[in-house]
């Protein structure tokens, strides 16, 4: 039975949808009597933490819930494209599904390589959609293809189009996969979680060329994340879930200027701030905690996001002191002109050797306690400079000084030695644990390579104290590392990286692909440890204001250089290269002026529009 939309400006209704799984012999509603709609050339922003249910929602939108283990329990999922034409979604058959998946309506998915076919070109897999839906000859779909490359600002459109989807960036892909779901011109456009763990200037790029397809093309847009300083750019509505319940929504406006959910007001203030620095980031948790039964209780520690911001906030003179005292002595880690380079061919079975110089003639030094940021975008040489102070990428020239002793130096004995003191927290704690291993067996690891300890039980009542230090239950000591999720995992890389007692570590990037609240935990937890174990940081990542939170000084690199230093409020301040300034303008704030702003230019291109139309 198909569900009446009263509402002639409503595009698409979602009634009453409940989704469960079947998971180990249980039963998870991942999404609990959900009920909302779209308007017609309306940015619906769905937000909420991993396993809100978001992302579910918009596959039932779609039909794409694999049975089993999935099973849509109840509910009617409603479109309107125009007068005359209905379509109740969730009992249509797959004829007309498939006239209506990536014609009527597309979907970004959050992660473009796995979406991708590997096997083949990037234009070939955007042309097959064309000619799919609207019948166009390969030659037609190929000149449409291009277009639509030009569209989403893809830089030489042919050699994307020739190109797999490995050869291209993370960006890139996920500009092809905007491509291919604009190719049919859809009503509605569902983009799950399209900007997760890019650059911040590409991800700025990216919200700029929706929001732009979307004036142009008419369209409704649903746009999930966990980000609300994300949603604060695009969207004109808000719903928040959780716990696959919808517990608030509102407008943009509405939900930042006065969120009336704990839930919500904890997924606002846990964000990084670059108009205060805060001593410690608030937590979800401080706003609202689950009972043992389930049951959500209100946490009132803080009542509202001021109150929480307030409360953190760091005095300017305990700021002053605190950096004065880290950089008052000697370097812990000094970096000489250091290179690496990396020799290639321009293409498979040539012999023009290509040379790409990830980190070209860097010098700097680290201060014993501070933590030092480390930023800029993907290919900037962040990563290679890290690895290559540890010796886990040999540099071709240069030195390494840790403690006055020569790193780059030092023969392998000497380096397993070092690695007692110097330790790497990786970006993707999935692929940096052996899966084979238990988490227990993981922490345990590195003590048993150095020889730390008697023996296995030792090590082992070893493990379990550092699970309880990064908030790991020690109960967890035998399970796999798929059994925990994104958070979890990247607490046990920490344990990991302190079980040899280390002096210093790099945190490569290992926040960048969290949610905003799973981040605030694990970066609170960074700074505790460097309280308690009076460790020293460098901190990679290509957002701007994690790295002002966390870091007593902060690098900027471009092409394998330092090109800009100093302590965050003045490089925030007065940045005085134009790449530094772009990095920083393309932070998404959420601040309530920014959202304003961002409102009044949507409606005057609507009402400008409808003017001319």
């Amino acid at each position: 039975m198909t569900s009446p939309i009263k509402n002639p400006d409503v595009i698409l209704s979602v009634d009453d949808l409940s989704v469960e799984f079947l998971s180990k012999g249980q039963t998870v509603r991942a999404v609990d009597h959900v009920s909302f709609e779209l308007l017609k050339r309306e940015t619906l922003g769905i937000v909420g933490e991993s396993g809100s249910g978001k992302s579910v929602t918009a596959l039932s939108i779609m039909r794409l819930i694999r049975t089993p283990p999935g099973e849509i329990k109840s509910g009617t999922i409603t479109y309107r494209p125009g007068e005359g034409e209905t379509y109740d979604l969730l009992s249509a058959d797959g004829k007309v599904l498939r006239n209506l998946r990536g014609n009527r309506i597309s979907m970004i998915f959050q992660e473009p390589m796995t979406s991708l076919n590997p096997v083949y070109t990037c234009g070939d897999q955007v042309r097959e959609a064309i000619m799919l839906h609207q019948h166009l000859p390969a030659g037609e779909a190929r000149e449409k293809t291009i277009k639509l490359f030009h569209e989403v600002q893809l830089a030489n459109p042919e050699k994307i189009f020739r190109s797999y989807p490995h050869e291209i960036s993370g960006g890139q892909k996920q500009r092809v996969m905007i491509a291919m779901a604009m190719s049919c011109e859809p009503d509605i456009l569902i983009a799950d979680e399209p900007t997760t763990a890019l650059d911040v200037t590409v991800q700025a790029g990216i919200l700029k060329i929706m929001e732009r397809l979307r004036e142009e093309y008419d369209m409704s847009v649903i746009f999930i994340t966990h980000d609300l300083g994300v949603i604060g750019e695009i969207a004109d509505r808000v719903l928040v879930m959780y716990k696959g319940k919808i517990v608030e929504q509102g407008s943009i406006f509405e939900i930042f200027a006065n969120p009336k959910h704990p839930y919500t007001q904890g997924l606002i203030a846990c964000r990084p701030r670059l108009n205060v620095r805060l001593k410690r980031l608030p937590m979800v948790s401080d706003f609202i905690r689950e009972s043992e039964e389930g049951t959500l209780t209100v946490n009132p520690q803080y009542n509202s996001v001021g109150q929480a911001i307030l409360f953190n906030a760091e005095p300017t003179d305990d700021l002053v002191r605190k950096r004065l005292k880290v950089i008052g002595g000697g370097p812990l880690l000094e970096v000489r002109n250091l290179k690496t380079w990396f020799y290639g061919s321009s293409r498979f079975g040539s012999k023009d050797r290509t040379i790409t110089r990830a980190v070209d003639d860097v010098s700097f030094v680290v201060y014993p306690g501070e933590t030092l940021g480390l930023v800029g975008e993907s290919g900037c040489g962040k990563t290679t400079l890290g690895r290559s102070i540890l010796r886990l990428t040999e540099p071709l020239s240069g030195e390494i000084y840790f403690e006055g002793h020569a790193v780059h130096a030092m023969n392998k004995r000497e380096l397993r030695e070092l690695r007692k003191k110097m330790q790497i927290i990786f970006q993707d704690p999935y692929a940096s644990l052996n899966p084979r291993l238990t988490i227990g067996q993981a922490i345990m690891e590195p003590m048993t390579a150095t020889g730390m300890y008697a023996g296995k039980g030792e090590r082992k009542k070893r493990a379990r104290e550092l699970m309880e230090k990064v908030g790991l239950d020690p109960k967890y000591f035998n399970r796999y590392p798929h059994e925990f999720s994104g958070g979890q995992r990247q607490r046990a890389s920490i344990a990991r990286a302190l079980a040899p007692n280390p002096r210093f570590i790099i945190c490569d990037e290992s926040v960048s692909a969290l949610d905003v609240s799973v981040q605030a935990q694990v970066l609170n937890l960074l700074n505790d440890l460097k309280t308690e174990f009076d460790f020293t940081y460098i901190f990679i990542s290509h957002d701007l204001s994690v790295v002002k939170f966390m870091a007593d000084r902060i690098l900027v690199m471009l092409n394998g250089k330092l090109i800009e230093m100093g302590f965050p409020d003045a490089l925030f301040e007065r940045p005085k290269e134009e790449y530094t300034r772009k990095l920083i303008n393309a932070i998404p704030r959420g601040e309530i002026s920014d959202i304003r702003k961002a409102q009044l230019r949507r409606r005057l291109v609507a009402a400008r529009k409808s003017l001319f139309s």
